[in-house]
Order: structure tokens, then sequence, then C-alpha cells
């Protein structure tokens, strides 16, 4: 069941490169905005994932959309809420020598920066800290994790309630259930 989840996460998030592909191509002078690394709007990326996931559920009343919408909205976010919790693991980059975590600017899964658990757990094994609080440190990271996933769970179920069964299909295929 994790490996599952490992695989929808590392799905997701191809998808994701994939999909800002085409906002790489875009000439800058169509985003007033401030500049951004590669020409890179995650506005833009959200609204053409919105726009493609409601062509796909074929949905056609504003309506309809206005009520779906928020919902998927709550699952994606509870997704990289979830996903910034982690670690580096074995998607973020490496640490450098003697690096220091506190000031590190390292990032976790999907570039989010980790969460303070996260860091408190890493902050014990580079001080090799002793296993009584090895396990504290797991203990209230695993807890951190066990409810960011019941927050993703909650928000999936509360979309599930609003689909119709090709949505929910629709859905599934994308990663949001």
């Amino acid at each position: 069941m994790k490996m599952n989840r490992w695989f929808v996460l590392a799905g997701t998030a191809a998808a994701l490169c994939l999909a800002s592909n085409q906002s790489f191509a875009q000439d800058d002078q169509t985003n007033p905005g401030p500049p951004r690394r590669g020409n890179f709007d995650p506005a833009q990326m959200r609204e053409r994932m919105m726009t493609r996931l409601k062509d796909q559920m074929e949905i056609t009343d504003d309506a309809e959309w206005k009520a779906i919408q928020p919902l998927v909205e709550k699952v994606m976010e509870a997704r990289m809420a979830s996903a910034s919790g982690m670690g580096r693991g074995m998607f973020g980059p490496p640490r450098r020598a003697g690096g220091d975590t506190a000031t590190d600017q390292r990032r976790g899964m999907l570039g989010q920066p980790p969460s303070a658990e996260a860091e408190a757990l890493q902050k014990a094994i580079d001080a090799k800290a002793s296993n009584a609080e090895l396990k504290a440190a797991i203990a209230k990271y695993a807890e951190y994790r066990k409810a960011k996933q019941g927050e993703l769970e909650k928000a999936q179920a509360d979309l599930r309630k609003v689909l119709t069964v090709r949505q929910e299909a629709v859905a599934t295929l994308n990663g949001l259930l």
C-alpha cells in the first residue's frame, strides 16, 4: 500500500513536470509579473491543470464546476502538504557535507520545505542522538505524517461525494483520488 502511494506521488510529480514544459516555452512578455525562474508561473500551470481536468471530466455547467473546483483544490493542497512533511527522501537534492540543517535551504519532495518534524528528525540523525531521542523524533514525525494523511483522505472523501462515477474515474487517473 505504501509503495502504491509512492508511485501515485511520483506519477503526480512527473505529470506536473511534464505539464509545466508548455509554460517554459511561453514568451516572458506575455507574463508582465515579476521575473520567474525559467518563465515558470505556478498560477498559470494550476489554471491549465484545472481547465484540462474540467475538460476531461466533461463538465460544461459552470455552476457544477464552481462546486467541484474548490474540492479539487483542497485535495491538491492536502496532497502537497502531506508531501511537504517528508524530508529529502530519495527525490531531494543531496546534502552538502557539513551543511547546517537550520540554514541548508534544502527542499523536500516536490520542492516543498520539509516539515518541522522532518527537520527535527534530521537534526537528531545529524547529531547522532541517543536511541531514545531518535525514537521520540520518529514518533513525532510519524504522528505528523498520519495527521496529514488523514487530512488528505478527508479532502478526497469530500471530493468523491460530489463526483459522478465517470468523474471519479478521471480524478483517480489524475492522481486526485
